[in-house]
C-alpha cells in the first residue's frame, strides 16, 4: 500500500528544497522524521509536514480497506520536489532604475509504502 502528500506553493527554492528532499529518499519514515528534525536547513519544516501528511494518508486508506499499518515499517518510497509558480516583483535600484526579482515556489511530492520483505 502506498499513499503521498503534496505540498504545493512553498515559498521556498526548489533547489534549496531538493537539498533536503534528498536526505530522506529511501529512509524508513522514523529515520527520516529523525534527520529532518535535526536538519539545520529551513526547508526541513515543510518536508517534515509534508512527509507526516503521507503517514497519515497511509494510516487512513489502511483504516478505509480495515486494514491495519504499522509505522515501523513504512519507508519513503519516493520524494521529489517540482517547481511551482514564480512571483516576479521588483527591487528599486540606483538612479531610478529596477532590476527583477524571481520568488522562487515548490511543489514537494512525498510517497511512502510498507517496506518488502
Amino acid at each position: 500500500m502506498e499513499a503521498r502528500a503534496i505540498a504545493k506553493h512553498i515559498r521556498m527554492s526548489p533547489r534549496k528544497v531538493r537539498l533536503v528532499v534528498d536526505l530522506i529518499r529511501g529512509r524508513s519514515v522514523n529515520e527520516a522524521i529523525a534527520v529532518l528534525r535535526f536538519s539545520k536547513k529551513a526547508a526541513a519544516v515543510p518536508v517534515t509536514k509534508t512527509l507526516q501528511s503521507a503517514v497519515a494518508n497511509v494510516q487512513d486508506l489502511a483504516d478505509r480497506d480495515g486494514e491495519s499499518v504499522d509505522v515501523d515499517e513504512l519507508v519513503v518510497s519516493r520524494a521529489f520536489v517540482d517547481e511551482g509558480p514564480t512571483l516576479k516583483r521588483w527591487k528599486a535600484r540606483a538612479m531610478g532604475r529596477a532590476t527583477p526579482r524571481r520568488r522562487r515556489t515548490s511543489h514537494i511530492t512525498v510517497a511512502v509504502k510498507a517496506k518488502e520483505n
